[in-house]
């Protein structure tokens, strides 16, 4: 998953004409200004945060190897077959961490009342709609 030149002028954009003081971030980070800040709490994804590290590193090494594939003249094709896997790791990884999400930080929010299952819920679509983008 890539962020593209267009998301990040458009972030940026609404940033700057929202004139309060934001934290610096990289320039290829997304953020959005809207979301509630994260509770100091236990996050849906912390039973498996290990799991999820190793699948990282997995994903990581994928990448390590694509760099490989070009350094060592690997046929094209070959390459893309690696950037299809690649991708499709970090797209499992990101359905299983939202999944991670709807069930721990939703569900807690229902605990709450209505408000903060609607904000939760905003906070996940809007999470959808990033990932479905790429």
């Amino acid at each position: 998953m890539t962020t593209t030149d267009a998301d990040t002028s458009g972030t940026a954009a609404a940033a700057a004409a929202d004139h309060t003081a934001q934290p610096k971030t990289d320039p290829g980070t997304v953020t959005d200004s809207t979301a509630p800040s994260p509770s100091a709490g236990v996050h849906g994804y912390a039973k498996q945060k290990d799991a999820h590290i190793k699948r990282l590193r997995r994903i990581e090494g994928q990448i390590r190897g694509l760099q490989r594939m070009l350094e060592e003249d690997v046929y094209c094709i070959d390459i893309l077959t690696q950037v299809s896997a690649s991708t499709k790791g970090l797209q499992s990884f990101g359905l299983q961490l939202l999944e991670e999400h709807l069930r721990h930080c939703v569900a807690d929010a229902a605990a709450k009342g209505p408000e903060a299952v609607d904000a939760k819920v905003q906070e996940a679509t809007k999470a959808i709609e990033r990932m479905l983008r790429t």
